[in-house]
């Protein structure tokens, strides 16, 4: 690991500290003792081989998964069995999955619309006005009454990322937001990822796009078996990766 790579901050502009984190299913040990430092607008590619642990990681620091051991806490929030916490946390980060999870029976407005209107009890005129507008920022304002059904695998992961917008998150987190998507649709997303990285975003995205990383990435975060193997700068994790496991995944994923 080098220590170069690593921003250092102070703890006001820390957005999220993870100390000591482990999880288990049932027996298996699928994060070891995960220590994590992510400064507020900082932009952190993980990637690692499939099982790695690396959607786990992500999907405890919004409570979709519970860790058992160790510390989380999300811009000065603890995230602990409080509900209260948990609820603050969501509020202030934004997810989005590997498949849409777009409500079918809604029009993509009414998709963006819902959570605020529901969870921050935003009028509805001022909800859909701020939906607009995030639609017309990911470059889909034209689509807002069509119906999920109706829109491309690109179109439709970029209303999921207005969706998460609409909320007005200061940390979004992206779970292998291109792997469902046909080769044609990938760059459409990508560039609505940069175009948000750009604005200065706290960003941790899980993904296989090593060109997003080398575009858009302050560190690369590399996991294997559960643990942070490495992570650098992406000059120095693609030009000399420090560990025999990274340099073996990278042998096989930039020869594809």
């Amino acid at each position: 690991m080098a220590d170069a790579a690593l921003k250092t901050s102070a703890a006001g502009d820390v957005a999220i500290r993870i100390e000591g984190l482990n999880k288990w299913y049932g027996e298996f040990h699928v994060l070891k003792n995960i220590d994590l430092q992510v400064a507020k607008g900082e932009r952190i590619v993980i990637c690692g081989p499939s099982g790695s642990g690396k959607s786990t990681l992500i999907r405890c620091i919004n409570r979709l998964e519970q860790h058992q051991q160790g510390r989380i806490v999300v811009n000065g929030v603890e995230l602990t069995d409080n509900l209260k916490n948990i609820d603050t946390i969501r509020s202030d980060v934004g997810m989005v999955f590997q498949h849409f999870n777009l409500f079918p029976h809604l029009s993509v407005l009414d998709n963006c619309t819902l959570a605020p209107i529901w969870v921050k009890k935003q009028p509805r005129a001022q909800a859909e006005a701020t939906a607009r507008r995030f639609l017309e920022r990911v470059r889909i304002g034209e689509q807002a009454h069509k119906y999920p059904g109706q829109l491309s695998g690109g179109q439709q992961q970029r209303v999921a990322i207005a969706r998460a917008l609409c909320m007005n998150p200061s940390i979004m987190l992206f779970d292998e937001p291109t792997s469902a998507l046909d080769p044609e649709m990938v760059k459409e997303v990508l560039d609505t990822m940069i175009d948000l990285a750009r604005e200065g975003m706290t960003m941790l995205c899980v993904t296989h796009e090593m060109g997003f990383a080398r575009a858009v990435a302050d560190r690369v975060i590399f996991m294997d078996a559960g643990e942070i193997v490495e992570q650098n700068t992406p000059e120095a994790f693609f030009g000399n990766p420090q560990s025999e496991r990274g340099r073996q995944f990278l042998s096989q994923i930039l020869d594809r």
